[in-house]
């Protein structure tokens, strides 16, 4: 049994300070705000407490397969993103919420929502409302499509916004298959969420220059479709066009992790010099070496999927450690191709101590993923359990209301 660690203290990432009024659900917003919250931010997680009947709070709360006994609403998803969070409950559709919610919204510095514009507008709480209420608020609406568009307002999810930008046109390019397909893994919600933390810390680095908060607006489709576009873009980046959408060396059925006598590995010769060594040490001679199609970068891009196809040919002929052995003293980049419950024994993960075991008051032992980024003064760390619905509501109203000058001893 893995020993479980202790929380930390207190916040040292280079966020603390900063308070986060968070009104995000789901994974898009959640994710992006618990990157803020590694970061130090103390983020407010503001939940709706629903019917009463165990169906209130954020959606991602109940699905999954928690161990039998702990308590409802604790999904594995939910743990990992909401991790360094306080919960608090507070209806919105209740006037005598309002005098509670202006006090939390005067205490913080950034206010995160990813309920659609017009029910914050419903709510009363448009940019304009909360900008009257706190003048230099960071105020970030996590969209699902630009307010510009024709498309603003429309309800938006991970599988809705891998259709419209493109991402599940990628497959069909690469295999021939000629029928969209979303990938499997929540990329736009994550792409989102990413994009959402950076913009948060550049608008509060304006704020500090300035004094001004402002408007940001992060939608998920403009997000993927750049993020996407990026390498896919291509020929058609040029005006008049010159040529295909989709980079060549990535839309190809052989790029791929090759087959070795055991196993699978990643392996990417990219220099002319990197891919003499390995026509070498893959016994192909200088027969292959010499080979026009291969003699430089750019006959290899014309020729990249007869090139990744003698690659395949290739790793067959030897083990994944024999590869590692052969490749890694050449500096060509190569590594084992893991499957998801390879990753706990993986040695560089475990070298960096990446996942990380917690005792959590309530639901027992548990892992999670430490913080990626390593910030050398301001490391980040995890100093909170994923709170359970409305755990931290009475902490926080008292914090506020002595901000308010509402405490004992005002």
């Amino acid at each position: 049994m893995v020993k479980a660690r202790k929380l930390a203290e207190t916040a040292t990432g280079p966020l603390t300070g900063v308070r986060v009024l968070d009104l995000t659900s789901v994974v898009n917003g959640a994710y992006g705000t618990q990157i803020l919250a590694d970061q130090g931010a103390d983020v407010i997680k503001l939940e709706d407490p629903g019917s009463g009947r165990g169906d209130g709070g954020d959606i991602m709360r109940w699905a999954g397969h928690p161990p039998e006994g702990s308590p409802r609403g604790m999904g594995p998803i939910y743990l990992t993103i909401n991790r360094n969070k306080r919960s608090i409950l507070l209806d919105l559709s209740d006037p005598k919420a309002r005098k509670t919610l202006t006090k939390l919204i005067k205490s913080c510095d950034v206010f995160a929502a990813s309920v659609r514009y017009a029910g914050l507008k419903r709510l009363g709480l448009a940019y304009e409302d909360v900008a009257a209420i706190r003048p230099d608020i960071i105020y970030v609406h996590a969209a699902g499509y630009g307010s510009d568009g024709p498309y603003a307002g429309e309800p938006a999810y991970d599988d809705l916004i891998q259709s419209a930008s493109g991402l599940a046109d990628v497959l069909p390019r690469t295999d021939g298959n000629p029928e969209p397909r979303i990938l499997p893994t929540l990329v736009a919600d994550k792409v989102s969420g990413l994009f959402m933390a950076q913009a948060v810390t550049a608008a509060l680095f304006h704020r500090q220059r300035t004094g001004e908060g402002q408007f940001v607006e992060v939608p998920m489709l403009e997000c993927v479709t750049s993020f996407l576009l990026v390498e896919h873009l291509y020929d058609q980046t040029y005006q008049p066009t010159t040529g295909q959408w989709g980079y060549v060396r990535v839309v190809n059925p052989n790029r791929r992790p090759f087959k070795t006598k055991d196993g699978y590995i990643g392996l990417l010769p990219y220099t002319d010099k990197q891919w003499d060594q390995f026509f070498e040490a893959a016994g192909f001679g200088d027969t292959i070496a010499k080979d026009p199609r291969f003699s430089d970068y750019f006959t290899r891009m014309k020729h990249i999927n007869e090139l990744y196809g003698l690659v395949g040919e290739a790793a067959a002929t030897k083990t994944t450690q024999e590869w590692l052995d052969v490749l890694k003293p050449l500096s060509i980049p190569v590594v084992k191709t893991n499957r998801l419950d390879d990753l706990p024994d993986d040695p560089h993960l475990q070298a960096v101590d990446f996942f990380q075991t917690y005792e959590h008051p309530t639901m027992g032992a548990y892992r999670q993923m430490k913080p990626p980024v390593k910030f050398d003064k301001t490391p980040s760390n995890i100093r909170r359990h994923p709170p359970e619905l409305g755990q931290h509501t009475d902490e926080v109203l008292a914090e506020v209301d002595v901000e308010a000058g509402e405490g004992e001893d005002a």
